[in-house]
């Protein structure tokens, strides 16, 4: 089977990222080619047969800003550690993927500051927490969801197996 090539655009909302994470550029890209690949190989996404660029956006942000839109968007006066919002949602989605060369998937934006809590508190890596979330946010821009039980274990069964794939332990594991 062909793998799909990827496009991510980083853009930086916080500066703490530079410094919290210097390799986030090859890690963001190495993260996304892995999670599009094992997905393909793994899942029945019927675009991701298409050969097609994968494009995804990703802005490295801060708690203020996340808190902002987490109010907007998911009526919780909270920031939070990952937003995505995907293109699959776009009624327009199904015609764009026919005809355009890049397949948009969406947006992701990851708090810096949430990120460092959470690490902090479970005594991991920043680098594996990130790229924990991130995976977390392309399967959700996928398509994946984790609100009923079923849709839960499935997605975080395709996290801990990419994870594993990055060298990285299971984070739902005590």
């Amino acid at each position: 089977m062909e793998k799909n090539n990827t496009e991510l655009n980083i853009s930086i909302e916080e500066k703490g990222w530079e410094t919290a994470l210097p390799d986030f550029q090859e890690l963001s890209n190495k993260v996304m080619q892995k999670t599009i690949d094992f997905v393909q190989n793994h899942d029945e996404i019927d675009f991701l047969s298409l050969n097609k660029t994968i494009s995804v956006n990703l802005s490295l942000s801060n708690d203020e800003n996340i808190h902002k839109l987490n109010l907007e968007f998911r009526n919780m006066d909270k920031p939070t550690n990952v937003l995505s919002f995907a293109n699959i949602d776009d009624p327009f989605f199904e015609e764009q993927i026919q005809t355009d060369d890049i397949i948009e998937l969406g947006d992701i934006m990851i708090a810096l500051e949430t990120m460092q809590r959470e690490a902090k508190e479970k005594e991991i890596s920043l680098h594996d927490h990130y790229c924990h979330l991130f995976i977390h946010g392309i399967l959700h821009l996928l398509g994946f969801d984790h609100i009923e039980d079923d849709e839960a274990e499935y997605m975080e069964d395709f996290e801990v197996r990419i994870l594993a794939e990055l060298n990285i332990a299971n984070p739902y594991q005590e």
